[in-house]
């Protein structure tokens, strides 16, 4: 396990700033997710942290150490890639045995860490088949055991779970979460999936164009957004977030706030509930409605403001065409000013 320090992180293209001075600290054995929409520097700055990215300007420390010029195999990082990367021709415990022959481990020592390694990942049972004769989850938990042998300081994870279909990312997912508490390591995780990032992290780096947004527990980013940005962001449904100007009652705002620098008004779709009109905070025209089961996603056009979700009792009266009258508790709704920027 180790500590790693970013302060101050930037880095350029050419004349291109892609990453803006990220003042960064991990703790030992903690799970920090990077998390944001495609392009926005989170992949950029996990490879400046492994060494395969040149770090523009700013000081990479890991236990205390800096390591701006430490090629990538002697920071103590192991590296697990969206791609698998496993090589064709080599069978699973080849492939998990390669690393530790370069760095000529005892054949002994190999052979106990990669044993130890497929068992924890229940990969035992395919040590002698080679990648193609593997499904998708199998071949991401060899990449992944390839990464623990090495036994390194830090794991960091390049979007793994992206290759995978719906079902196997929640069991790989879950696979990894195990594997964290029974390494308790450092682990850093890459991923575009806020479910991922929420469901995984101790805490959570918002990343947006190369800033980094806020940084913080899963339930700090959902119950206490910064800005808008992370508000929307963090959450699925997304928060519903309107302008005040527009489509919601001025009866209703007078409910929530007097605060006259507010500009927009957020709630989540789970903390909305069908209320009269004389009690609503927001009214509109239910256009969709979709059944799952457990519970309705209804999407109500709420006029100027534009379209609101709402997560109801599956059982509700959801007439299509119909007007629909919603109502949220004060503690659950969120007010932003002009710049976006949470009251």
């Amino acid at each position: 396990m180790a500590d790693l320090n970013l302060t101050d992180i930037v880095k350029d293209y050419d004349k291109t700033r892609v990453i803006f001075g990220v003042d960064l600290s991990i703790n030992s054995g903690e799970f920090v997710v990077f998390v944001g929409p495609s392009g926005c520097g989170k992949s950029t700055l996990l490879r400046m942290i492994a060494g395969l990215e040149e770090i523009t300007e700013g000081t990479l420390t890991i236990d205390n150490e800096i390591v701006n010029d430490v090629v990538p195999a002697e920071r103590g990082l192991s590296m697990v890639f969206q791609s698998y990367a496993l090589y064709p021709h080599m069978t699973v415990y080849e492939n998990m045995a390669f690393g530790l022959r370069q760095s000529k481990l005892p054949k002994d020592e190999i052979d106990s860490r990669v044993r130890a390694a497929a068992d924890s990942l229940q990969v035992t049972e395919y040590l002698d088949r080679l990648p193609k004769h593997l499904s998708g989850g199998q071949r991401q938990r060899v990449a992944i055991g390839r990464a623990i042998v090495r036994k390194p300081k830090v794991f960091l994870f390049d979007e793994p779970l992206s290759n995978l279909d719906a079902a196997l990312r929640v069991q790989t997912r879950i696979e990894i979460a195990k594997l964290h508490e029974q390494l308790d390591a450092t682990m850093i995780y890459v991923t575009h999936d806020q479910v991922e990032a929420m469901t995984l992290a101790d805490r959570i780096v918002v990343l947006n164009a190369g800033r980094v947004e806020q940084v913080g527990t899963p339930l700090e980013l959902y119950n206490s957004p910064v800005n808008k940005f992370v508000a929307e962001f963090i959450g699925s449904p997304k928060m519903n977030v309107l302008p005040l100007s527009e489509g919601v009652r001025t009866a209703a705002i007078a409910k929530v706030s007097k605060n006259k620098s507010a500009a927009f008004l957020g709630v989540r779709p789970e903390h909305l509930s069908q209320t009269t009109a004389a009690k609503a905070l927001l009214s509109g025209t239910l256009r969709h409605v979709e059944q799952l089961g457990e519970y309705a996603l209804a999407y109500i056009d709420t006029g100027a403001g534009g379209e609101v979700t709402a997560k109801l009792e599956s059982s509700a009266d959801l007439t299509l065409g119909k007007d629909i009258h919603l109502a949220a508790d004060n503690g659950n709704v969120h007010l932003f000013d002009a710049d976006t920027r949470a009251l």
